[in-house]
């Protein structure tokens, strides 16, 4: 799917968010992954996903914190995470956050930018997103893969 500016790419991650929301949790937290270059929409898209949801707070990539939890006010969801992993090589390193007990609650989605490096990650049936810089300036190509 295309997207030719911020506020469009928002949109989309709006329709993303209450799809997946729209699912009974699992038994496990929902897990959406986003890969992308530097500026290819990544905290943009989050942004979208995030104000969908209702939360007011602005949204900026936890990149020096790792992690930054916000509160759902719409069932069946209670939380919201947002993870930054650029900074991470292993999800070995995320112990000290309690990760594991945030994956493992069916009530939160996680939405966690550069996923592909956490290394010996192994994520149950999470949604897929890529995004990449297309021909025109704020073109973004996004791809979504396991939205059900």
């Amino acid at each position: 799917m295309k997207s030719n500016s911020a506020v469009e790419t928002k949109k989309i991650a709006a329709i993303i968010a209450a799809t997946l929301v729209r699912a009974k949790p699992k038994t496990h937290a929902r897990v959406v992954t986003l890969l992308g270059d530097l500026g290819a929409g990544k905290t943009t898209f989050i942004q979208g996903f995030a104000h969908a949801l209702g939360i007011k707070h602005r949204i900026t990539s936890p990149t020096f914190v790792i992690i930054k939890r916000y509160k759902l006010k719409r069932p069946p969801y209670k939380n919201l995470y947002h993870l930054d992993a650029y900074r991470i090589s292993h999800i070995k390193e995320l112990a000290p956050l309690e990760f594991d007990e945030v994956l493992a609650n069916p009530l939160n989605i996680i939405l966690i930018e550069w996923a592909n490096n956490l290394k010996g990650a192994r994520f149950t049936k999470p949604v897929n997103l890529s995004l990449r810089h297309g021909k025109k300036e704020h073109e973004r190509i996004i791809t979504i893969r396991g939205l059900k």
